[in-house]
């Protein structure tokens, strides 16, 4: 059950703003017509629950909507976006988000675009439940932290993986090695590992490669890696129909990649060629974590840097067998989804609509991954 720490009616007048109608604690600082909503005084840092109902008409005491996960920044606010509305009610606060993750909230949004004619990623409207998302690729230090720990409590890896140092991202992993990695990471937190070698969910998954069965358990807590429609969300942060987490063009400036000016008509740099503060020491060429500037939603290297394994089967279009939380295509095309961009690779990869697919059992050095957990 959640507890209500603060409650309110608010009464939208049709046509000219809002007024207060009753309040125990007030926390909404201020409402604009276009149902952008801000409300002060919660606990910073933590994750806040906002409720509304739509018409004063019918049993509006009970039949209520909300957003279950809006993070509280620093300052004790949030902001979200409503549908019009006529009552709010009900801000909540959650237990404070995991270290070094950000909140991508709950909702729809479009998948895919029509900007440049992507024949595998017709749009789509997908609703997704909130979940944590890590705001840095996993990098080398962090690998190897989770790696040492893992070999020393029964786990087996492929490849070791390779990182061009300690806060570069790690790379040269497969996708078998990024769920295991991610096992071991839930468990040495204490968490309920995701994933499994049988559908009853009692052998967790700490050995073994291709061809191995692997099932996913999305009720456990622990980590995982995105499904590829939460992957998206996560890097459109909060835009629609942009090519890019910022917008439509791209430079080195924002992102770590192959430049070729004009490319698609939205590859705006300069010069061509690998970005030459990152080509020291020769290739792989990536940067730093966190380098270049956050998206919206808190998260940085959503475009370039290195690829992510993603969940997903890929398929087309998208292989997915439902518009809310899809997990994929059946594993007929024997491929996972990466998406994201990297560094060896043109600006088109880096698109947020672009779907890139590889055998999971393939590793090399234009290939990490990130982590996301469940609420």
């Amino acid at each position: 059950m959640r507890t209500k720490l603060h409650y309110l009616l608010i009464l939208l007048a049709v046509s000219a703003g809002f007024e207060q109608a009753w309040a125990q604690t007030s926390v909404i600082s201020s409402l604009s017509q276009n149902g952008v909503l801000v409300c002060t005084n919660l606990q910073p840092s933590t994750v806040a629950s906002v409720e509304w109902a739509s018409s004063l008409a019918g049993p509006w005491q009970t039949n209520w909507a909300g957003l279950d996960a809006v993070a509280v920044d620093a300052n004790g606010k949030i902001q979200v976006s409503v549908p019009m509305f006529y009552r709010v009610r009900g801000v909540t606060n959650s237990p404070p988000m995991p270290p070094g993750m950000t909140l991508i909230p709950a909702g729809s949004f479009t998948m895919g675009d029509t900007l440049d004619g992507l024949s595998d990623a017709v749009p789509m409207s997908i609703t997704v439940s909130g979940f944590y998302m890590d705001t840095n690729l996993v990098s080398y230090s962090q690998w190897q932290g989770v790696y040492s720990w893992a070999t020393s409590h029964g786990y087996g890896f492929v490849n070791a993986g390779g990182g061009k140092a300690a806060n570069h991202p790690v790379q040269t992993v497969d996708w078998y090695d990024s769920v295991k990695w991610s096992n071991a990471r839930s468990q040495q937190a204490g968490l309920t590992p995701v994933y499994y070698t049988d559908a009853g969910y009692t052998q967790v998954f700490t050995n073994g490669d291709d061809p191995t069965t692997v099932y996913q358990n999305m009720a456990a807590n622990g980590y995982r890696l995105p499904t590829e429609a939460e992957w998206e969300k996560a890097a459109r942060g909060g835009l629609s129909g942009q090519r890019f987490p910022w917008g439509n063009t791209i430079s080195w400036g924002q992102a770590n990649y192959y430049a070729s000016p004009g490319y698609g008509g939205y590859d705006v740099n300069p010069t061509g060629g690998y970005n030459p503060a990152w080509t020291s020491g020769g290739e792989p060429h990536t940067s730093p974590v966190g380098y270049f500037a956050a998206n919206d939603y808190g998260l940085y290297d959503m475009a370039g840097n290195v690829l992510e394994w993603c969940w997903d089967w890929f398929g087309t279009p998208y292989g997915q067998p439902t518009t809310t939380n899809p997990t994929g295509a059946g594993p007929g095309s024997g491929l996972r989804v990466r998406r994201g961009g990297d560094w060896f690779s043109y600006a088109n990869l880096a698109r947020c609509a672009c779907r890139d697919h590889n055998n999971p059992f393939l590793a090399d050095n234009v290939v990490g991954f990130r982590c996301v957990r469940g609420l």
